[in-house]
């Protein structure tokens, strides 16, 4: 088994997302589009996802989330279960999609883009079942009903327990 502590990468991805953690979502944005650069688009997918994954929630306008959540996705989907496990042996590529899924649903929705959304969210409760009994798989079942309940009353006003600069800030 691979640790976070062991790639450099993703400890240099942790180190800027607790940046953002600490308040200062700026800094963690600038530390991420650097190794974002650096990665490249043909870089290691497992690197590609987790950095789109987290600049993502750096931004507010849901437009800008969309594109990061967009890049996430498709890093997934080059991804393998033997590569995320030499980073930690008890990971599943398939684990991911809910909330992937969830954060672009969540987007459309804001956008007012209420199919896209609608499909997304449906794609988040299919793999719904990856997630564990853990305050984790807790989190992100309680923001797939909220979302799902946001696109049912056709809201796009931003949820208050969702990730974002505000948020963090």
């Amino acid at each position: 088994m691979t640790s976070a502590t062991s790639d450099r990468t993703m400890t240099e991805i942790a180190e800027a997302v607790g940046l953002g953690h600490a308040g200062d979502p700026t800094a963690a944005r600038t530390r991420l589009l650097d190794l974002w650069r650096r990665t490249g688009p043909a870089g290691d997918p497992f690197h590609r996802c987790t950095l789109a994954h987290y600049l993502a929630d750096l931004y507010d306008d849901p437009a800008e989330a969309l594109v990061w959540d967009v890049r996430a996705l498709d890093a997934a989907d080059a991804l393998t279960d033997e590569r995320v496990r030499r980073h930690h042996d008890t990971l599943s590529v398939t684990a991911f999609y809910p909330s992937l899924h969830l954060n672009l649903a969540d987007n459309f929705r804001r956008l007012g883009s209420f199919t896209a959304a609608g499909e997304h969210i449906s794609a988040a409760r299919r793999h719904e079942h990856t997630l564990g009994d853990d305050g984790y798989g807790t989190l992100i079942r309680r923001a797939i009903g909220e979302v799902a309940e946001a696109i049912d009353r056709r809201s796009t006003e931003r949820r208050a327990g969702a990730p974002g600069a505000n948020a963090r800030g």
